[in-house]
């Protein structure tokens, strides 16, 4: 296993995309002007989180389809999509077309397990499927399946004026190596790794393990060490890691004071596993480029990963996520050895 931190390779952000249910349509167009801006900054991936029956975004596909026409170079990704919501067949087919029109740049993660609250919708979202739903890993591998052009169909061949295909349309060559798969859990992490797939870990994990000492780093840095002993490509295999990080170089003291306070509120919750999936929380970075990248260097899962996609906070303004970013870019991403993209 590495010893030394592995040189930062990609550099990333997540954003929730949320908006006023009175202007709805301004909230999309501030995710849209902040992956803008990622690009011009030098980022090498946008992310946008799934949000179902919220005042953030329901549809990432097709907001990361406007953005492919908005940008160049950027990488977009879904971090996740919660396959209970979909059909894998027609999200298949979706992924495939927003892949083309950004010229191979989708990088779709997704997850599995109930949708949230799901005595409270299962009506409305699978009326007549309900109890009979597979929430299971099955619902994964269809999607891989699909996506990777294995047949759908027993049918093809031409019937009057049409012509049918057995597989999935359109083909995109080379998604089905850019599926991740969203886990916090080390099962999620062995069946990612055993199907090909590149792995994201976020600022959340399962403590598994009742009587041991629930240190998040050493449980991400399991996560991360169980995907690529079962992955076919090991050391290499694709691993990204999602903290939320808040650098305040060129923060108002306004600004800073939001932030310092909106991670304290939150760091109660980091103390101990919570809930009976004993999810365990990191705390939110906040600080200094300087003082980040010194936390980051000594954190275990993150010294093992060349990939990351910080997560913006979740309620900030437009001009925070601004004056976030470009401080990732400009400050904190030359204190971990990158540089930006050209």
């Amino acid at each position: 296993m590495p010893s030394t931190p592995r040189p930062l390779r990609k550099l990333g952000f997540l954003t929730i995309g949320l908006f006023d249910a009175a202007d709805p349509a301004r909230g999309h167009e501030s995710t849209l002007e902040i992956i803008e801006l990622g690009e011009r900054l030098g980022f090498d991936s946008a992310w946008v989180r799934h949000r179902h029956l919220q005042y953030g975004i329901s549809s990432p596909v097709a907001v990361l389809a406007a953005a492919s026409q908005r940008t160049r170079r950027i990488e977009l990704g879904t971090a996740v999509i919660p396959l209970g919501w979909e059909n894998p067949l027609r999200l298949a087919e979706d992924l495939a077309t927003v892949d083309l029109l950004s010229g191979g740049r989708l990088n779709p993660g997704v997850s599995v397990g109930p949708p949230m609250h799901y005595d409270h919708i299962k009506q409305a979202l699978h009326p007549d499927t309900a109890d009979a739903e597979d929430f299971s890993y099955e619902r994964v591998r269809r999607l891989l399946d699909f996506v990777r052009g294995k047949p759908a169909s027993d049918f093809s061949g031409v019937e009057g004026f049409e012509v049918f295909s057995d597989v999935v349309q359109p083909h995109s060559p080379g998604l089905g190596r850019r599926l991740w798969y969203g886990g916090a859990s080390l099962g999620s992490a062995r069946w990612a790794g055993e199907h090909g797939m590149n792995f994201l870990t976020s600022s959340v994990v399962k403590a598994e393990d009742p009587h041991g000492e629930p240190d998040f780093a050493a449980i991400q840095l399991g996560l991360i060490r169980e995907f690529r002993a079962h992955h076919p490509d090991g050391e290499a295999a694709r691993v990204s890691q999602g903290l939320v990080v808040i650098p305040t170089d060129s923060a108002s003291p306004a600004q800073r004071a939001k932030y310092e306070a909106y991670a304290a509120e939150r760091l109660p919750r980091t103390a101990s596993p919570q809930g009976p999936g004993r999810l365990l929380f990191a705390p939110d970075l906040v600080g200094t480029s300087e003082q980040i990248a010194e936390r980051l260097q000594a954190h275990a899962a993150f010294r093992e990963v060349d990939e990351v996609a910080f997560a913006l906070p979740f309620t900030f303004e437009h001009e925070d996520y601004v004056q976030i970013l470009t401080d990732m870019a400009t400050n904190l991403a030359p204190a971990l050895g990158r540089r930006p993209a050209s």
